[in-house]
């Protein structure tokens, strides 16, 4: 049996709740390590409120997905390449 802690990173004083709902969106963008995506899951498998959150969170991505299937025209897109890559870094 895996003996993972239900919660992933330093919870820097945040409740497991409040720690697991800040990095969700790390968890729905598969932008945790491995250990951590496992942590998340032990913690919602065992807090219901947090895998409800968990599910609406992932329905809106799902649906703003689905939703947002138009694609920029391709003049749009250069203008912004052209800014992006006109942009200068000041310190």
């Amino acid at each position: 049996m895996n003996n993972i802690k239900p919660i992933p990173h330093d919870t820097a004083g945040e409740s497991e709740c409040e720690h697991a709902l800040k990095h969700l969106y790390e968890y729905l963008d598969s932008e945790m390590t491995p250990d951590d995506e496992q942590r998340m899951r032990a913690h919602v498998a065992h807090c219901s409120p947090c895998l409800a959150e968990l599910s609406v969170e992932d329905l809106v991505k799902q649906l703003v997905r689905r939703s947002c299937s138009e694609r920029a025209p391709d003049t749009l897109r250069v203008r912004i390449r052209e800014q992006l890559t006109g942009m200068a870094v000041i310190e």
